[in-house]
């Protein structure tokens, strides 16, 4: 073999063994190229080299990939970090063991990916600095409402933060507090209660005029105010803070803080009629909870500006706000109200379908809050707005996920769209193969093999005459006229003349029936080894060279796993 040839074949074993056992071409050309740049003219030529040999190591176990590779270049499998790994920048202001964050979602629909990136960076800051996280369901307009997001969202939100939840508060539950913060503002002359209607005080604002309503005695606000809860319809009369009516941004002139709607709510029902918008409540609470931090997307820079009125009036420090960049995620769905209307037509089964990009779905995929952590840290905090292909998020997410899958995941054999064939003159063995190939204390899967077996029936159809096979970790045999005809058992038999390594299973009963759905929600059918009875139900296993998944659920006759990834 040529020195060229060797250089390839060590790039497309490393390339292999680190993705599943199969080699990218593209990668193995980029590493060819950075180790010798002047091969870069002659790639035309290179290519079908690269593509063959690159044909040749996919056909390889990994276990085989890696024993190749400890020959001809051990050096590769000493793992080193090229950079050094992203660490989270200090958060301002912050003291070991003071820091309460807190998670706000609205429980409106199921969380998506891009909640899952921010709120991982605020979980992650309270892990650092031994501080409280909180999740706050901000639930105050009675319209938006999707009842089941309070359930799974605190069991997406305690999973993403590994269960390091503090507490949990409901707005719709602290309506009355809101109301006694309220009383002592408008007492004060601080807050107004408005009967302008909307163009009449937009049209007064933007002529920096205040509305008739602004100064009206501190008595008359009162009987407003106390008409607003027996009397006044929606639309009616709004709660306004009183600020500057000169200020330069239109949006922080007397902003509106309570109003009346009549929807039910989920949770109160009837009872409730009058509602803060989300700024004054979002300013009550941070201060009731003892919020010292927040991280935020930067739409939330002018809401911080009006919150502060509040903090100014009562006399209170403000959370210390950190923003980040808005994500715009190409390619994928991620809007609530477009998801739930799908799924009330009918294109979905539901939040958790596996074609979603909701957190739900991932978790039930196999993904681990580990790599939304670390997919997180590499986003970091910062204002500019990213794109994010959805192709591209995933192939980083995969990454970062099967980095912490990968040294704990069993490898197990699934045959799909199985054919029963025979063997002439195999012996009978005893194969042993590994549970896992880096972890050997795992112990052991047991095959007891004869002539019969399980492969897949697309692989069985283009077997040539002639050409010498593998059945992986097995045996070698070929094709003669209408036969299949046993040849050897050693690998190194098969090594340089193999046209090609099947996936095989003893032809027994005791094999499973295994379905796999796929993240397009094909279903592939076929079978599995035995051992896959004795799996739990949330279980992460690799099937090999097929990918990760994660068992879904055991029934009698079969078990149903989720495709994770490759």
């Amino acid at each position: 073999m040529t020195d060229v040839k060797l250089l390839i074949r060590k790039f497309a074993l490393d390339n292999a063994r680190k993705y599943n056992g199969v080699p990218n071409q593209g990668a193995v050309v980029g590493k060819l190229v950075a180790e010798r740049p002047e091969l870069k003219a002659e790639l035309k030529v290179l290519m079908q080299d690269i593509k063959k040999i690159c044909d040749e190591v996919k056909l390889l176990s990994v276990e085989k990939q890696i024993a190749e590779l400890e020959k001809i270049a051990p050096e590769l499998l000493v793992e080193k970090k090229i950079v050094e790994e992203k660490k989270l920048k200090p958060l301002p202001g912050a003291e070991k063991g003071k820091v309460v964050m807190r998670l706000a979602p609205s429980p409106s629909g199921v969380q998506h990916i891009g909640h899952a990136v921010v709120f991982s960076l605020s979980h992650l800051y309270c892990k650092e600095y031994d501080g409280k996280l909180i999740l706050r369901f901000e639930d105050t307009n009675p319209e938006e409402i999707y009842e089941p997001a309070y359930r799974m969202t605190e069991e997406d939100w305690n999973w993403l933060t590994e269960n390091r939840l503090y507490r949990v508060f409901v707005q719709s539950d602290r309506l009355e507090l809101y109301y006694d913060y309220m009383e002592k503002m408008v007492a004060k002359g601080a807050a107004y209660v408005c009967l302008c209607s909307a163009d009449m005080w937009r049209d007064l604002s933007m002529k920096n005029t205040p509305c008739p309503c602004r100064n009206l005695p501190v008595k008359e606000q009162h009987v407003r105010w106390d008409k607003m809860f027996v009397e006044y319809e929606p639309g009616q009369a709004v709660v306004r803070i009183k600020t500057d009516i000169n200020d330069p941004n239109p949006a922080m002139r007397d902003w509106p803080a309570m109003r009346i709607n009549h929807s039910v709510h989920p949770r109160t029902k009837t009872k409730f009629k009058v509602w803060p918008l989300m700024n004054f409540a979002v300013a009550i609470d941070d201060h009731e909870m003892g919020v010292t931090h927040t991280i935020r997307g930067k739409d939330h820079m002018d809401n911080a500006k009006r919150q502060q009125h509040i903090y100014t009036f009562f006399g209170w420090n403000a959370p210390m706000h950190s923003y980040v960049g808005k994500i715009n995620f190409e390619g994928i769905e991620i809007s609530k109200r477009k998801i739930k209307a799908a799924i009330e037509r009918g294109e979905y089964d539901d939040w958790d379908d596996i074609r979603l990009a909701t957190v739900a779905a991932l978790k039930r995929r196999g993904f681990q809050p580990g790599a939304f952590h670390k997919f997180a840290t590499d986003m970091g905090i910062g204002l500019n707005d990213k794109v994010v292909p959805i192709d591209d998020f995933f192939k980083s997410l995969e990454a970062h996920n099967r980095d912490i899958i990968d040294p704990v995941s069993n490898r197990y054999f699934f045959v799909s769209d199985p054919v029963k064939v025979s063997i002439k003159d195999a012996p009978r063995q005893t194969v042993k193969l590994h549970l896992h190939p880096d972890n050997k204390e795992k112990g052991d899967r047991v095959f007891e093999t004869g002539s019969d077996f399980f492969v897949p029936k697309d692989d069985f159809a283009k077997l040539k005459a002639k050409k010498l096979y593998r059945l992986m970790d097995c045996l070698n045999f070929k094709k003669e006229a209408k036969e299949l005809v046993f040849d050897s058992l050693e690998y190194s038999t098969y090594k340089d003349k193999g046209e090609g390594t099947l996936h095989w299973l003893p032809a027994t009963a005791e094999n499973v029936n295994v379905e796999v759905l796929l993240p397009d929600k094909k279903l592939l059918k076929g079978i599995g080894e035995r051992t896959l009875k004795d799996l739990t139900v949330g279980t992460m296993i690799q099937f090999e060279r097929f990918g990760f998944c994660r068992l879904d659920k055991k029934e009698s006759d079969k078990l149903t796993f989720w495709f994770a990834h490759k």
